[in-house]
């Protein structure tokens, strides 16, 4: 580890990683309760929770900016959805759905949700989506619009920096899948839950579901197997 790096960590300028904390007592020789209570320090300071109460008090919108922040300092992206479509792959009528429970006017941030959806032609970034077959079918429009939906699944899986793969539910999965997750690079995750989201950024967290990712992504039909599938639902 640097001297600047040190020193930034002492200033507080930069929030140590917890491979950064390990090394740092490694070197002083600590150990016993105390190594283990800065250990745990450090990965509370590698969690945020954000809960969906703050999120809807602050405007859905303000969300918006902020992962529009996150996708432009982010060149490559897996999105594991477990249950719903994310918002770069929606249509209009499924964004506009998917907050129908959230009071006030909303049109900010559907807005902004589609507005985001540009980035998906970016040549410097890499998407990738592995979307459960629940994820793709579950009925939260009618039948004409979840067509609709699934007609823009096999529109986004033809731009050449996206791939895009289903999982069918048949056949023999000897996994356990318990949240939808989003990781960026290797720096970040974001883990969704009924109530809100986590930001993961120590190195073995996102390296862990790194690792989940790629073992979903066995499962899964991919190219034109994918597209005549989704067609095959809608």
């Amino acid at each position: 580890m640097s001297q600047t790096k040190v020193s930034n960590i002492e200033s507080g300028k930069l929030t140590p990683a917890l491979v950064d904390v390990e090394l740092i007592l490694d070197a002083l020789g600590a150990e016993g309760a105390l190594a283990a209570e800065i250990l745990a320090l450090a990965r509370s300071a590698n969690t945020e929770w954000q809960d969906h109460w703050n999120s809807r008090r602050r405007g859905l919108d303000k969300k918006q900016n902020e992962l529009a922040r996150l996708e432009a300092v982010s060149t490559e992206f897996r999105y594991f959805l477990l249950s719903m479509i994310t918002g770069l792959l929606a249509t209009p009528e499924y964004v506009r759905a998917s907050i129908a429970d959230v009071p006030g006017d909303q049109s900010k941030t559907i807005a902004k949700k589609l507005e985001r959806q540009s980035v998906l032609v970016n040549p410097e970034k890499r998407f990738t989506f592995l979307l459960t077959e629940q994820a793709a079918r579950w009925p939260l429009l009618p039948p004409i619009e979840m067509a609709m939906q699934l007609d823009r699944l096999v529109s986004v899986s033809r731009i050449p920096n996206v791939r895009l793969g289903v999982i069918p539910l048949g056949g023999h999965i000897p996994e356990r899948p318990l949240n939808t997750f989003t990781v960026y690079d290797r720096r970040l995750a974001t883990v969704e839950t009924g109530t809100g989201a986590l930001i993961l950024r120590d190195h073995r967290d996102v390296s862990a579901y790194r690792e989940d990712f790629q073992r979903y992504e066995g499962y899964a039909v991919w190219g034109d197997e994918c597209r005549a599938l989704l067609a095959e639902w809608a």
